[in-house]
């Protein structure tokens, strides 16, 4: 193409610098209004070449701190609340209502909780037919019991009108549920449809993956940790992050006076300096 441009007139060296000039000049903008994929991928070739330095060493440690699997999370969490031997929908609505239950509460509350209404017969037509005050009864202490139990209740009639009882089976579906949010969504994905949509980010992922510098700058929402560390991390250790960090934050790397001196990753870690000190 070059040469067919630069083949008119004479004082070829004159003037085909500025032909060629103006042509590299057209393409570019005809080609960037034309075909936006391109444009975009331009962009991903830098965000997957940032990695967390020591990333893979600091995951290697909190694998060795976890490997007992004696936190909370790992006998009272989501997957660990629902009744075996129920139907598979009636499973999947009990992982649900854990999920729900879980937000801003205990392990050990939460699934004290789930007793309590399993003991009843936990399904959507039993949480439908329960009259609200019995329903507070019944999930209290969890936080904010009030407002989940005017959650569950819609929940449980949309799951009922809409899904045969079922829960659906998208992310977007499941965070349009009153009372059902991005984390709740990602992990009954993982825990009852056996789907990896997503990294499952709550406060202790949230807090850790900021600390270790798993971030490239630091975020201010779980919402913006998922998102910052699915542009990195490999799928194959999505599913893997939510519970081997909730139980290293509800053991070790404590929201207030973490135990920095038992970590592993004492040397590792940008932030055990101004945590712990020297």
């Amino acid at each position: 193409m070059a040469g067919g441009n630069g083949g008119k007139g004479k004082g070829k060296k004159s003037h085909s610098p500025t032909k060629r000039q103006r042509k590299t000049q057209k393409l570019s903008v005809t080609y960037e209004a034309s075909d936006h994929e391109k444009g975009e991928g331009a962009k991903p070739p830098e965000a997957p070449g940032w990695e967390p330095r020591d990333w893979q060493q600091q995951l290697v440690n909190i694998r060795t701190m976890r490997s007992g699997k004696d936190a909370p999370v790992d006998q009272l969490g989501a997957e660990h609340c629902y009744d075996p031997s129920a139907p598979p929908k009636v499973r999947r609505y009990q992982v649900l209502l854990s999920l729900m239950l879980s937000s801003q509460t205990k392990d050990q509350v939460t699934a004290g909780a789930m007793q309590r209404l399993r003991a009843r017969g936990l399904t959507v037509d039993s949480i439908l037919q329960t009259d609200d005050s019995t329903l507070g009864t019944l999930i209290y202490p969890v936080g904010f019991w009030r407002s989940k139990v005017k959650y569950i209740k819609q929940t449980s009639a949309i799951l009922q009108q809409r899904y045969g009882g079922d829960i659906p089976a998208s992310v977007a579906e499941l965070v349009a549920l009153p009372g059902v949010g991005p984390k709740m969504a990602h992990l009954a994905m993982a825990v009852a449809w056996g789907t990896v949509s997503g990294i499952a980010v709550d406060t202790h992922v949230h807090r850790i993956a900021n600390r270790l510098g798993w971030t490239k700058t630091a975020t201010k929402s779980p919402e913006k940790t998922r998102a910052a560390l699915e542009a990195w991390l490999p799928r194959e250790l999505w599913s893997e992050i939510n519970g081997l960090l909730v139980g290293f934050g509800q053991q070790t790397c404590l929201p207030v006076h973490p135990q920095c001196q038992a970590c592993l990753n004492r040397s590792l870690c940008p932030a055990a300096r101004s945590l712990c000190g020297p």
